[in-house]
Parts: structure tokens; C-alpha cells; sequence
């Protein structure tokens, strides 16, 4: 079965060959002094949005790659993982050699780079012309498609006893917890229940990246992905209760103070506190650097805020706001920012906004419930004077920004709980469902989705995990981080939409699970930055020579098999 794996680094080589060609020649263009031009990478945004596709595309073949090797030396490397590496190539070779999608209506061809020779010289290197004509076949899709219908699944052990365990924990607590009851709770627009967020804290869910020495496990961000799979995999809601833990935890052990640190990340990893992030505004977006909400100091030291933020998530069951604010309005952008620490009273349904100086309404949404968005305003509103996070003005953009590779990473990893659960939803119904006289299962455009979910899910898991080694590392990984958020939030969003396909009309009645997982689905490619947030974010570095190897994304040396 190992025969897939020369001609896969083979094909891969090649491709990695062409994409630097593409490198070069945008860089040519956009980067006459050496350094991107902010102006022309706008106006050239479908060939840099296509080149970061391209880059991402060929990192997940390469952590593809290096899953099937792990597999290989553990000797797990069967059929199914071989079909599911020879399909998987033969796809995204050929959207390399042909079109990238980068919407479901904006496909970025070779000629968009001025590389549609090097593109048919690529399509034509013996590894690369292997896959692209025996890779997704037919023939291959069906063959998966029989095994996934008689219950098998791809490797997915990770080496590590600790991780492994961990994931069987989650799996069944998620399987017993959570999935039963998710879709009530949605339905019913319910906040999840407090003694199922007490459960999760018992299991550390809440601590998993917070230092051992302040209450959490200190595990690091791989089993952090590991744990917002699982739990995802149930309900998104479950899965995103600890991002705002991620986020805090990681602001307040970076830069907080030592007060600051033993204040709150005990309560944070035992979950007696709740917190949120209230960064964005209506008016700002993805441009955080605009943010307008204004923090004035008192004389006794402590601060008055006055402003709106929208969008913050489970804010009134929250105990603790990490607050973006202007501290000083002189300065221009991003220089006047800081981050405070804001203590706030727990809300009621009756009354969810009980402290003096901030109120809220709750915005309507399709999906993602479960913790409920809101729209906060601010008058006044009291920050103590040891709120302001590192007790240091000017430097809370800067923090934030170190935060967005691991709740990006985290957030990549939800995707994959979701597509898995799409998945779930789908093979289910179309081995039970039968229509002229034989299950759905057997008609090959249905066994082909269920093929193709599965390869692009795995693909993107291991993308996920790869950039979550990365961070690990402690190396910088924002073009990892990026890469995994936008690859697995479209294999989550495709995974979906093809499993109500499969449900066809059931699959837009209310009553049925995947309707809500298609709309649980579309958050993903919007929130913790857009899919076009990460494309320019992914090019701008590549284009800029950061990270050039990045691309790559490879796994820690210890890991990589031969």
C-alpha cells in the first residue's frame, strides 16, 4: 500500500517547483522594492487571494503527506489510507493544474499568474500526470466510499498515548453529552446548560493550554485542536465554549501581570470564570486597528469606558471581558490601543446585564447557538485599576494579534469537528434511506460525496494539527495558522452542504440534525477573520519571503517518518 508515497513526494516536489515560480513572478510585480506594495496587492487581490489558495492547498497535501508516512511507520497505512492519499492528490493536483476555487463562483487559474505553460509542464511530470489520471477516479471514490459504508475510518492515532487518550475521553463524553441533545438545545435557541459547561471544566476542557502552575494542564495547542474537534464534533457550541478560554488564557499568561495571572487563570481553568472577547465594533470589523471605544483613566486609577462592541459571544454569561479600547485617542491606529481585564457581574435571563454602565441585545442568528451574540453598549462602564492587562498602555493590539494563531488554529479545528459531524449525519442517512428499491449509499454521486468529505476533511485535520505542532514549536505560525483556518472552514462548509444534499428535502426541515450543522457551518469561514482575512494574511507573508518553507508546513523532525 506504501507504493502511493514516492510518487506522492514526487508529485508534490513538482509542485512545490511551480508554486515558487508563481512566487517569483507575483513578487516581480507586487514587490518591485522587495517589500509587497500595499496599493497593488489590493488592486491584484484575485491573483494574491489565488496564490495564498495555491500555498494552502499544497500545505495540505504536504501534512497529507506526512500523515500517510506517520501511518506507514506504524504500520496503519491499509487500503483506506491509500485511497484516501491518491484521491486526495489527484483532486487538488488537478484544481492546481486547472482552477483553485476560492468561492463556490471565483475559480483563479494558472493565467491569472501568467503561468499556464508551467502549469501544463506541471500537469505533465510523470508523478503529478499519475495522479491526476489515476488519483480520483471513479473507481477509487467507489472503493472508499464501500469501505466508510461498512464502518472503517483513516488513521487518525497521533503517536502520543496522552493525545490518544484524550481524544477517547472527548469522543465519548461528546457522544453521551452533547450529541443527544444538541439539536433541542438549538432549536429551543437555549444556552447550553450550566452542568454540561461544569462537566467540561471537570475535564479540563477550560485549562487545556493554561501553565499547570496556575490550575490548567499545560498540554499546548495540538491538544487543544484535539479537544475542539471532538467536542465539535457534537455541537459547535460545545466546541467554541473554549475559544473565549483559548483567548483569555493566552492574553492573561503572556502578558498579564503576576497578580493578574493568579487572579484569573485558576478561575478561567477550573471554569468558575466565563470569559468573552469584546474586540470587534459595528463600524470596524476585520479593522481592528480602527477600534473607537474609548477607556478614560480616573483619578483613583481606575477606567470609564464608553463605546459599542458587537458580536461578542456568550457575553452575558461571562465573568470576565477582554476588552480592546483606545487608551490614548492621539494616537493614530493601532498605537493607542490597550487591553483591559474587565470584571463583570454573571447575567440572568431575567436580567443579563446587571452591572451599572453596559447593556446588551441579543442579536438573532442562524446558527451558532448556544452561548448567543450580542451587541453591547458601554457608558461608563467601571474598569479597576488593575484591569489594564501587563499594566502597560499601547500594547493591546500587539497582544491581541499574538492570540490569533492559536484561536485560529483552534477555530480550524472546530471546522473539522463539524465536517465530521456532517459526515456522520450523511453516511447514516444514505445507508438508511432507500430510493428505487436500494439505498442511496449505492448511487455513485452519493458514495462520491461521502468520499470526497472524508478526503478533504482528513486533509484538512492534519493541516490543523500540523500548524498547532508549529505552534507548539513556539516558532511564529500566523501563515499556519491562517492556512488551517481557511482550508478546513471550506471542508466543513462543502461537508455540509453536500450531507443536505444527500438528506435532500429532509435535509432543510428543521427537524432533522443537518440542517442545523449547515448553519453552524457558515460561521466559520467569517469569524476569527474571513476566508479573505487569511488569504491576504497567507500571501502577503509568503510574498514578503516570510516563511518561505512555510508553505510546507511540516510535521516536528521526530514525528516525520522516513
Amino acid at each position: 500500500m506504501t507504493d502511493e508515497l514516492a510518487p506522492a513526494r514526487a508529485a508534490l516536489g513538482a509542485a512545490h517547483a511551480y508554486a515558487e515560480t508563481v512566487r517569483s513572478r507575483l513578487r516581480a510585480e507586487l514587490a518591485p522594492q522587495g517589500t509587497p506594495d500595499p496599493a497593488l496587492l489590493g488592486r491584484a487581490q484575485h491573483a494574491v487571494h489565488g496564490y495564498a489558495w495555491l500555498a494552502a492547498t499544497l500545505a495540505m497535501l504536504e501534512a497529507g503527506l506526512d500523515w500517510a508516512a506517520r501511518a506507514a511507520a506504524l504500520g496503519s497505512f491499509g487500503t483506506l489510507e491509500a485511497l484516501v492519499l491518491r484521491i486526495g492528490m489527484g483532486e487538488y493536483l488537478g484544481q492546481i493544474v486547472h482552477g483553485l476555487p476560492m468561492s463556490a463562483s471565483e475559480i483563479v487559474r494558472p493565467a491569472a499568474f501568467g503561468c499556464e505553460a508551467e502549469a501544463r509542464a506541471l500537469a505533465a511530470e510523470p508523478a503529478v500526470a499519475h495522479f491526476l489520471a489515476e488519483g480520483s477516479t471513479p473507481e477509487s471514490r467507489a472503493a472508499l466510499a464501500a469501505l466508510l459504508a461498512e464502518g472503517a475510518r483513516p488513521h487518525e492515532a497521533l503517536g502520543d498515548e496522552t493525545l490518544d487518550l484524550i481524544r477517547a475521553e472527548l469522543r465519548a463524553f461528546t457522544a453521551a453529552e452533547i450529541t443527544p441533545h444538541a439539536h433541542a438545545w438549538h432549536l429551543a435557541d437555549a444556552l447550553i446548560p450550566e452542568e454540561v459547561i461544569a462537566a467540561m471544566a471537570a475535564l479540563g476542557v477550560f485549562g487545556i493550554c493554561i501553565p499547570a502552575e496556575h490550575g490548567g494542564l499545560g498540554l499546548g495547542k495540538l491538544a487543544m485542536a484535539v479537544v475542539s474537534e471532538e467536542l465539535s464534533r457534537g455541537w459547535i457550541c460545545a466546541g467554541s465554549l473554549g475559544t473565549r478560554a483559548e483567548i483569555a488564557g493566552e492574553l492573561i499568561s503572556a502578558n498579564g501581570t503576576r497578580a493578574q495571572q493568579e487572579r484569573w487563570l485558576p478561575r478561567i481553568a477550573d471554569g468558575t470564570c466565563l470569559p468573552t472577547a469584546v474586540f470587534t465594533e459595528p463600524d470596524t470589523g476585520s479593522d481592528l486597528a480602527a477600534v473607537r471605544t474609548r477607556a478614560e483613566r480616573q483619578a483613583d486609577g481606575s477606567w470609564r469606558v464608553t463605546g459599542a462592541k458587537t458580536w461578542i459571544t456568550h457575553a452575558a454569561r461571562a465573568d470576565l471581558m477582554t476588552m480592546l479600547v483606545r487608551t490614548d485617542p492621539a494616537a493614530p491606529g493601532h498605537a493607542g490601543l490597550s487591553m483591559l481585564l474587565a470584571a463583570k457581574t454573571r447575567g440572568t435571563e431575567c436580567d443579563p446585564f446587571p452591572d451599572p454602565g453596559i447593556s446588551g441585545s441579543e442579536i438573532p442568528v442562524l446558527g451558532y447557538r448556544g452561548m448567543k451574540e450580542y451587541a453591547l453598549g458601554l457608558d461608563g462602564f467601571a474598569v479597576a485599576a488593575d484591569g489594564l492587562l501587563g499594566g502597560v498602555e499601547g500594547q493591546g493590539f500587539k497582544q491581541l494579534m499574538r492570540t490569533f494563531e492559536g484561536a485560529r488554529i483552534q477555530t480550524a479545528a472546530r471546522a473539522i469537528g463539524v465536517a465530521w459531524n456532517a459526515f456522520d449525519l450523511a453516511r447514516d442517512y444514505a445507508l438508511g434511506r432507500h430510493q428505487f428499491g436500494a439505498p442511496l449509499i449505492s448511487f455513485p454521486r452519493i458514495a462520491d460525496k461521502l468520499a470526497l468529505m472524508v478526503v478533504e476533511t482528513v486533509l484538512a485535520r492534519e493541516l490543523t494539527y500540523a500548524a498547532a505542532r508549529a505552534k507548539d514549536r513556539a516558532v511564529r505560525c500566523d501563515i499556519e495558522a491562517g492556512m488551517a483556518k481557511l482550508i478546513a472552514a471550506r471542508a466543513a462548509w462543502s461537508a455540509a452542504d453536500n450531507a443536505v444534499q444527500i438528506h435532500g428535502g429532509n435535509g432543510y426541515a428543521l427537524e432533522y440534525p443537518i440542517s442545523r450543522v449547515l448553519c453552524d457551518a457558515r460561521i466559520l469561514n467569517i469569524f476569527e477573520g474571513t476566508a479573505e482575512i487569511q488569504a491576504q494574511v497567507i500571501a502577503r507573508g509568503l510574498l514578503a519571503g516570510q516563511g518561505q518553507a512555510a508553505a510546507t508546513v511540516p510535521a516536528a523532525p521526530a514525528e516525520r517518518a522516513a
